[in-house]
């Protein structure tokens, strides 16, 4: 879902610097300023060049629902339409919480840019709607997807950051009117910090934007009952995720993790190619810890040993010293580089956009020299007990994890209310649409979607109803797959789903239709291929 592309300057350095409260305790480190009621940030540069300016809006695609997803990224691309083709170096990117639009030229060309994407705001090009709504379904189609994009709808469901792992469904259908109202919403002068490079703001720059309020960054939802939890499948590799809090003894354990990682699985094992960690702040007080380790198959069991057997020595506080002071000998180095405040810049005016505090260099080398190895123990344990794991092949329940729910409700209870409808191909599969919900009953469990937690509903032109729930469980409802699924039944569904959740979708190939297995084989067999049909589960 994420679309992030680094643009001039957009150097990404540790939590920011300066004070929190905006004035510099170095003089002529940063400076802050206005533009046009905008907060603006700036530091000098000793060598000349190019200025870079980056404009930050606290909107991203976590804002959005399953419906809408693309919608954020959608303002963006309308906003740079009208600079066309240029040799100026400029781009605009689309991140969970926030989008960017970055330049780097002339004062003067500089300015331009600034001026066009804000004039742009005031009045989007809604003529070029379903262009470029067409250029970002073919962006998405081209976009290769990392070995971690099914985790947030784990973790999170099919709403805020878990919307990172779900098509941009809001391209299908999205008007002009929902794209002026999103940008007359979020895209506004109270909502945006400006960062540039320089000592002073060039002149003739015109940031006039509607007026509006700072957004609170979106809270975090969860459809994990409990971890640390594992799931199975995936591309081979083994990926695991956590959420500890931001600081740097957290960050420096991501780089022990990631090396430890690489030591023990690449240089030692032979097992994997790639074994690596990531540190990404998640919202103003929380961080996501991101670790993967790939694997052929056969080299799996011993990858999946591998790794675990890393978290846990590092849990149980068996560090060196010397994986702790590489670490932070490395980040200390991201203070010691030329124009310090200007290579900081970006990071920090993303701090003031979200209320995160934002220290001196002075600040941080000492936050990172009180760092031990106790406390990269405690980060250990803080990521484990929040981890979610994907892992292929068998589950790690013996590791202490416990297995994502696959299920809404297990396979026996209460009959779900409203007309039962028998599977074509099975038995023992069968859909009961209902006043409140559609559920599958399955003989492995039971998948259910309220309508009132109804993410989205995708409607195909042949009568098919995609039911996602909040919790990113969803039931296909396919009326070549259920006896007596007439129309009326699916008018009481399409009654019933919020209309902010519906989703129009092209019309599919005959191919596509899904048509019911051959009813051959015992009541097991046709069962278990009537779910390999359906794919039950979340997505």
């Amino acid at each position: 879902m994420t679309q992030q592309t680094d643009g001039p300057a957009a150097t990404t350095t540790p939590e920011g610097m300066s004070t929190a409260g905006g004035a510099s305790t170095t003089p002529g480190f940063i400076t802050e300023t206005e533009v046009d009621r905008i907060p603006t940030l700036l530091a000098p540069t000793s060598g000349g060049g190019p200025v870079a300016a980056g404009l930050y809006f606290r909107v991203g695609a976590a804002d959005e629902t399953l419906a809408t997803a693309g919608l954020t990224h959608l303002v963006e691309h309308l906003a740079l339409h009208r600079h066309g083709v240029s040799d100026l170096h400029y781009n605009g990117s689309t991140a969970a919480t926030h989008t960017h639009f970055v330049v780097s030229g002339t004062p003067e060309e500089v300015v331009a840019y600034l001026n066009g994407v804000c004039a742009s705001l005031r009045d989007l090009p809604v003529e070029r709607l379903a262009t470029e709504r067409e250029i970002l379904r073919t962006e998405q189609a081209g976009r290769g997807r990392g070995p971690n994009h099914q985790l947030p709808l784990w973790r999170y469901g099919a709403r805020g950051y878990g919307l990172a792992s779900y098509p941009e469904y809001g391209t299908l259908h999205l008007t002009a009117d929902a794209v002026r109202d999103w940008a007359a919403t979020w895209f506004t002068r109270d909502n945006a910090v400006l960062w540039m490079t320089g000592d002073t703001v060039p002149e003739g720059l015109d940031l006039t934007l509607p007026a509006g309020r700072r957004q609170p960054l979106p809270a975090p939802t969860s459809a994990l009952p409990v971890t640390p939890a594992y799931l199975t499948g995936g591309s081979g590799g083994v990926v695991l995720d956590g959420i500890v809090r931001r600081t740097s003894a957290a960050r420096l354990f991501a780089e022990v993790l990631g090396r430890a990682l690489f030591t023990d699985l690449r240089q030692k094992g032979g097992y994997s190619y790639t074994a690596d960690c990531d540190y990404h702040p998640r919202d103003t007080d929380h961080a996501t810890i991101t670790a993967y380790a790939d694997a052929l198959p056969q080299k799996q069991d011993a990858v999946v040993g591998g790794f675990i057997d890393v978290l846990a020595r590092l849990r149980a506080g068996t560090i060196d010293r010397a994986e702790l002071d590489s670490a932070r000998a490395k980040a200390v180095k991201q203070y010691e580089i030329p124009d310090v405040g200007a290579a900081a810049l970006p990071m920090y005016a993303l701090n003031v956009l979200t209320g995160h505090e934002n220290l001196t260099p002075d600040e941080h080398r000492a936050q990172l020299a009180a760092v031990t190895v106790e406390d990269l123990r405690d980060v250990a344990r803080e990521l484990y007990d929040s981890a979610l794991i994907q892992v292929p092949g068998r589950g790690v329940d013996w590791a202490g994890f416990t297995e994502a729910p696959q299920w809404s409700a297990p396979s026996f209870g209460p009959e779900p209310l409203g007309t039962v409808h028998r599977s074509r191909a099975s038995d023992a599969v069968s859909l009961a649409v209902g006043r409140e919900a559609v559920t599958l009953s399955t003989p492995r469990g039971r998948i259910s979607v309220r309508y009132d937690a109804c993410a989205a509903m995708r409607v195909f032109p042949d009568g098919a109803r995609h039911l996602i729930g909040f919790d990113a469980f969803v039931v296909e409802v396919e009326p070549t797959l259920y006896a007596k699924l007439t129309p009326d039944r699916m008018a009481l569904i399409d009654a019933a789903v919020p209309a902010a959740a519906v989703v129009p979708m092209p019309e599919r190939d005959p191919d596509e239709i899904p048509q019911p297995a051959a009813r051959r084989g015992g009541l097991k067999g046709r069962a278990l291929g009537m779910l390999r049909s359906l794919r039950p589960g979340r997505g």
